[in-house]
């Protein structure tokens, strides 16, 4: 209710009623609306800022229900991905090191996944967005990895396989009987050579032995090259044992196999001799993997228990003369 006001008139020594004017009550009509409608609108303000509707709490808990399940599957992903890089280590480091096959290149197993086009529908959900994207591409990525290495062990499994015939192919035997370890006369590496008595890589083995004695195949394989020279490496077999592996046995005095002949590991291919650049009789062996020559002394394993390889080394690493 309204405050009355009362005016004291002098003429008739009474109290009147003060009547406002009609332009006075429209002011405060108008204030008291407008006073209202600021007041409504501050409460309408203040309850949309800081009180949320049962619509929007639903949603919110939503929400905080679906970042609590990403950041669960983001650990899960954790624990994925360090099993994975275990089994790739495992896969360069062990398998392909048994198959003596190439690792998978670094930049192969780290795929990558493209960009964020396909998720800018989420952007608008703020740090759930980000989450999703970076969830997903962590998932795509896995994903791709695990078909590579998947992949990697069909290779192995073929591999693998194959191994029998692998291991029966390699050379792994010495090309001559030596029993007592006393043929082997000069090894890989720098030796004097006979002739010029300069210092010269030697990329062979010398095994001594008297004119005739049998020469083996030191694995399965094919006859790829027989030559008769007068120099060099003189009468001469070339053996192709496949995955990469040759055999080369020089200075024969005969030739028992003929190109394109298949041989077994063991088989007699030839006899010792001294043809060629040689200054006696001796067998000069070579071991060569993908047209690198090797020392033969680390593939004599199968006719060698470990006293006597150690052994053959400290023949091998003798600074000598060769024989050719």
């Amino acid at each position: 209710m309204g405050k009355i006001i009362y005016h004291y008139n002098e003429k008739t020594l009474s109290y009147e009623k003060l009547k406002p004017s009609f332009k006075s009550r429209i002011f405060r009509f108008f204030g008291f609306v407008l006073a209202s409608i600021f007041t409504a609108i501050l409460i309408i303000i203040i309850a949309f800022t800081y009180i949320d509707s049962p619509k929007e709490k639903q949603l919110k808990t939503q929400i905080k229900s679906l970042e609590d399940q990403y950041r669960y599957l983001e650990k899960e992903l954790n624990v994925a991905q360090s099993v994975l890089k275990n089994l790739q280590d495992r896969d360069d480091n062990i398998y392909r090191v048994i198959t003596e096959s190439e690792p998978i290149p670094q930049s192969i197993r780290s795929v990558g996944i493209g960009g964020h086009d396909q998720y800018d529908e989420f952007e608008k959900f703020g740090n759930l967005s980000d989450l999703v994207m970076q969830t997903s591409n962590r998932i795509k990525k896995l994903q791709k990895q695990v078909y590579i290495q998947s992949k990697s062990y069909d290779d192995i499994a073929k591999l693998i396989k194959n191994k029998e015939k692998y291991w029966a192919s390699r050379p792994a035997i010495q090309p001559v009987s030596n029993k007592d370890l006393t043929r082997l006369a000069s090894g890989y590496g720098y030796r004097i050579d006979p002739i010029y008595k300069t210092r010269k890589f030697h990329q062979g083995i010398d095994f001594t032995a008297p004119t005739g004695t049998p020469i083996y195949a030191t694995g399965n394989g094919v006859v790829v090259r027989t030559q008769k020279l007068r120099t060099g490496y003189g009468q001469n077999v070339i053996i192709d044992h496949g995955y990469g592996y040759r055999s080369l046995y020089a200075h024969m005095s005969k030739i028992l196999v003929k190109r394109g002949q298949k041989v077994k590991r063991g088989e007699v291919i030839g006899k010792v001799g001294s043809t060629g650049k040689s200054t006696a009789p001796h067998l000069h062996y070579e071991v060569i993997k993908n047209g690198r020559k090797l020392n033969p002394i680390e593939f004599f394993y199968s006719d060698l228990n470990p006293e006597e390889y150690e052994k053959m080394i400290i023949f091998a690493s003798q600074s000598n003369q060769s024989f050719d």
